[in-house]
């Protein structure tokens, strides 16, 4: 169907309307091409309250404001990664003392994910930190995933690098998502992580996509990036040939040990400003607020589901790093008047 746009007679919405336009209310719901940098900059430097009113806009022609998916994050092989991410505390370059250990048992992979289901959450996401998964461990991924499924859960995994043919494997298995994070912009990504390329990833998302796997590709604020990376980060992943289905978004909790363990803190409102132009790139994603929420206050954390986030790990842990806890998030959620997915509209 042809994109109409409706008239706002509003000066807010004025404003907002005088960038690029997309098609449709506020902008991009029927795209017409490759975002390009200029257009997303002008975007984000919009007056605060202009991108939130863009964004929200678009937020609500995509997906219900007041509902946001839930997914539960495990860590199913702890450290002694060859990749040097200076984010990392499972990287074997961190100075913490953290020791490898060997893939989880398959039973207590699935009794976790038990504990998951009944605790509201829809997708089961199992990260191991591997540079990539071996051969070896395949039968053991499948496994997982396969006996995830069955219990009624989305699954996602993030494992490292993949090649077409372990991605095609793991889709063989039904995996639903794969997180491949591209962290930052082309241009600041060696200042990261030297141990893998940035084409690496463009590549490990096309096998992932390719393979009939949905795609699940963020990035991560803090690493003494500027704006102009974090803008160009959401271009490169706007611009796929698809964009991802989920866009997770992390602040950078420092890690004692690594090379980033006394980065500069993100300004909380930078950090809504990204959401929000993640909104706007890809408006029919689900944008995830990630790593860093335990240095959120509940006033940030609500505009950025204002401004489009709408999905969020639970539980008190991801991966190495502290998490708020069920009991914070449910607390902040009903003060919001936002319902997980899987309940019943009040």
């Amino acid at each position: 169907m042809p994109c109409t746009v409706e008239k706002h007679e509003k000066p807010a919405a004025k404003a907002a309307q005088a960038m690029p336009d997309r098609g449709g209310e506020n902008g991009a719901s029927c795209s017409v091409g490759r975002w390009s940098a200029e257009e997303a900059r002008a975007i984000y430097n919009l007056p605060f309250n202009d991108l939130l009113f863009r964004a929200h806009g678009l937020h609500r022609e995509n997906f219900d404001p007041n509902r946001i998916q839930l997914s539960k994050l495990l860590n199913i092989k702890t450290g002694g990664c060859p990749e040097d991410c200076g984010y990392c505390s499972q990287s074997a370059s961190a100075e913490n003392g953290l020791k490898a250990s060997k893939l989880m048992e398959i039973e207590t992979v699935l009794e976790e994910a038990r504990k998951a289901k009944a605790a509201g959450a829809t997708r089961y996401c199992m990260g191991a930190a591997w540079r990539s998964p071996k051969d070896r461990d395949m039968p053991a991924l499948t496994h997982m995933i396969e006996s995830v499924k069955a219990m009624g859960l989305e699954t996602c995994m993030t494992l490292g690098m993949l090649d077409s043919d372990k991605a095609e494997k793991l889709a063989d298995a039904g995996l639903d998502y794969y997180n491949h994070n591209i962290d930052t912009s082309e241009r600041f990504y060696p200042a990261v992580i030297t141990t893998r390329s940035f084409e690496d990833r463009l590549d490990t998302l096309a096998n992932v996509r390719n393979a009939g796997i949905k795609v699940c590709s963020g990035g991560i604020l803090g690493l003494g990036e500027e704006a102009e990376d974090r803008i160009d980060m959401l271009v490169t992943l706007a611009n796929l040939p698809e964009p991802p289905e989920s866009v997770p978004i992390n602040m950078l909790i420092p890690m004692p040990g690594t090379r980033l363990a006394k980065a500069a803190p993100v300004d909380p409102l930078e950090f809504v400003r990204v959401v929000a132009l993640a909104r706007i790139l890809m408006p029919k994603s689900h944008v995830r607020l990630t790593a860093g929420r335990t240095a959120m206050s509940d006033e940030m954390q609500a505009l950025c589901f204002f401004a489009g986030a709408n999905s969020l790990f639970m539980g008190d842990t991801l991966l190495t790093a502290a998490n708020p806890g069920d009991d914070r998030d449910s607390s902040l959620l009903r003060r919001l008047g936002i319902q997980a997915e899987t309940e019943q509209p009040a």
